[in-house]
């Protein structure tokens, strides 16, 4: 959490709420309370999408390779927008 108070650059943090290995949860709330205001700051949780931002159920969701999606095109959307936003 100190780090995150150090940034002085715009962030897009995003998580999935499936993501196993950075679990959401713990990870979202440290961000949004440490990060410095800048308004092109973006944080944002994908509803069932995980660690590789795959849409999935808990059931499947660190089975990356059975997974045909390779990655959610609304992340690829989302980023694309953020990085054009930031120029």
């Amino acid at each position: 959490s100190e780090d995150i108070k150090k940034i002085n650059c715009p962030v897009f943090a995003l998580n999935g709420s499936l993501d196993m290995q950075v679990l959401s949860r713990d990870n979202m709330p440290v961000i949004r309370e440490n990060l410095p205001e800048n308004p092109l700051n973006q944080i944002k949780e994908y509803d069932s999408l995980n660690h590789l931002f795959q849409h999935c159920t808990v059931q499947n969701s660190l089975n990356y390779a059975a997974i045909e999606e390779t990655i959610s095109a609304e992340v690829l959307n989302d980023i694309s927008h953020w990085i054009n936003s930031v120029k």
